[in-house]
């Protein structure tokens, strides 16, 4: 579930078409509960809450790309641009998978005259996976303690959204200081732009 909350993804802004993530999880998760059909929230993670606001949502699992683009083991070359380590990153709607053949998941023959929906870009480096998930599953569980929800299950029947503000997203953040140390989990990159969920 999901059209255009990708890092990358241009699509809600050049056709029109789209659900703010959390919505079209929720929708998707009601119409398919008693189908018993899983529900996988695809694009919108930025934090490791993202995960576990997108299991509050009615998800099952989420699928993750622009998180994981930078590490060791992605796809895509090393860069090194003023003096940073960065990696080249690019979804299947990018100019550059359409003209090698991604065109087609798009409706869009080859005929030389394509219509992206995506961008391409780099991503600063970040290391291992391992060390990465670590960060992520870390993050999940502590969403689950704070809601107090012991399993998975729990978290999706028994936590509840709160509407929050345009001032409780700033101060969900750290505001009025500058960063001298980054946590392994966390980037002011990441937070530019409106909250995804």
């Amino acid at each position: 579930v999901g059209i255009g909350p990708g890092s990358i993804c241009t699509t809600r802004v050049v056709s029109g078409v789209g659900v703010p993530q959390v919505t079209a999880i929720y929708e998707a998760a009601k119409a398919a509960r008693d189908a018993g059909i899983p529900v996988i929230a695809d694009g919108g993670i930025r934090f490791s809450g993202d995960i576990c606001k997108a299991i509050v949502a009615g998800a099952n699992s989420v699928m993750i790309g622009g998180l994981f683009a930078g590490l060791s083991e992605s796809p895509g070359r090393l860069i090194l641009y003023q003096g940073r380590t960065f990696k080249a990153y690019r979804g299947m709607g990018s100019m550059g998978a359409m003209v090698k053949g991604s065109s087609e998941r798009y409706r869009q023959s080859g005929n030389g005259k394509l219509v992206p929906e995506g961008v391409e870009g780099r991503v600063p480096f970040k290391g291992d996976l391992a060390d990465f998930v670590y960060q992520l599953v870390g993050g999940l569980r502590a969403g689950m303690g704070y809601c107090g929800t012991p399993t998975i299950e729990n978290l999706r029947k028994d936590a509840q959204f709160i509407r929050v503000t345009s001032a409780s997203i700033r101060e969900s953040h750290p505001h009025d200081i500058a960063i001298t140390q980054e946590a392994p989990n966390y980037s002011p990159d990441q937070s530019s732009g409106s909250d995804s969920n």
